[in-house]
């Protein structure tokens, strides 16, 4: 429980990381707005075409009186309308995080700034970071969809179908939403997407807690768009506790100064009664 709660803290604290860095919210909204006209056509088109759909994939019902061809294919119309809606919670990072790659990185390294210590990066150039980021979306698009349609079968079991499935619906997408977002920061430590994986499992609670609550806020229009600056900074946060990178002094002064510099953040005043940043927990620091 403990972690299930830290997971909830890390999300609550990239929030506050970027109201606290006004430029950085206004520059990671873009790729998100994007993503969203997108995604709205896409669920506008599969919401007008659903029923079609599933009169075309149930010819064998066409002679069943009223009302149980209605409320059949109405049943198999919600379940599509549904694991679409499933489809776009999960694949909407990804192909947010492709879209807003140079965005999201230089938001994931100026939160490394700020807690201090080393701002890790991976060296590739940006159409090789674009290649790795959309192979593994693809891979994980895949274990999602396979999810998906057992979760889809499943659905039709009684009494499970209406209780449990949807839990655990929301368990898997929270799970695979927080490696996609976790991916940014763990791509700049050189970590692969197998390692990346098996370190969100030996931490799952961690994972869910930080991403289910960030699943059921997506499902609100528009509120994906504006949390995603705040969850690549949360997830670049227990990045940092995930590989176990304790947290140091940080030059405020000076990270400010380069916000400053580069016209990407407010001047601040060092408040001297602040003391150094305490130190986030420590995990198994894996070998990238």
């Amino acid at each position: 429980m403990r972690d299930l709660a830290g997971g909830f803290g890390y999300l609550l604290a990239g929030q506050r990381w970027v109201l606290g860095h006004g430029r950085w919210l206004g520059f990671g909204l873009l790729p998100g707005l994007v993503s969203l006209v997108l995604y709205a056509g896409a669920l506008i088109g599969l919401g007008y075409g659903a029923d079609d759909l599933t009169a075309w994939a149930t010819p064998f019902a066409d002679g069943w009186s009223s009302p149980w061809l209605g409320l059949f294919r109405g049943f198999l119309t919600a379940l599509v309308f549904c694991l679409g809606l499933f489809l776009a919670v999960i694949t909407f990072t990804a192909v947010t995080l492709l879209v807003g790659q140079p965005f999201y990185e230089s938001l994931s390294e100026q939160v490394d700034r700020t807690e201090g210590g080393e701002v890790p990066e991976s060296g590739l150039t940006l159409a090789r970071e674009l290649w790795i980021s959309a192979r593994d979306s693809l891979r994980i698009l895949g274990r999602v969809l396979l999810f998906g349609i057992l979760l889809f079968a499943l659905g039709f079991v009684p009494v499970i179908g209406q209780t449990v499935v949807p839990v655990l619906g929301f368990c898997v997408s929270g799970f695979f939403l927080a490696q996609e977002l976790t991916s940014v920061a763990l791509m700049r430590r050189r970590v692969q997407l197998t390692e990346q994986l098996a370190l969100l499992r030996r931490r799952r609670m961690l994972a869910l807690g930080f991403g289910v609550p960030l699943v059921l806020s997506f499902l609100v229009p528009f509120v994906a768009v504006f949390l995603m600056p705040g969850a690549v900074a949360g997830a670049t946060l227990m990045v940092r506790d995930l590989v176990g990178e304790t947290t140091g002094e940080p030059d405020r002064e000076q990270a400010h100064a380069e916000e400053q510099a580069q016209g990407q953040g407010p001047t601040r005043t060092q408040d001297p009664t602040q003391g150094q940043s305490q130190a986030r927990p420590r995990g198994k620091r894996l070998s990238a």
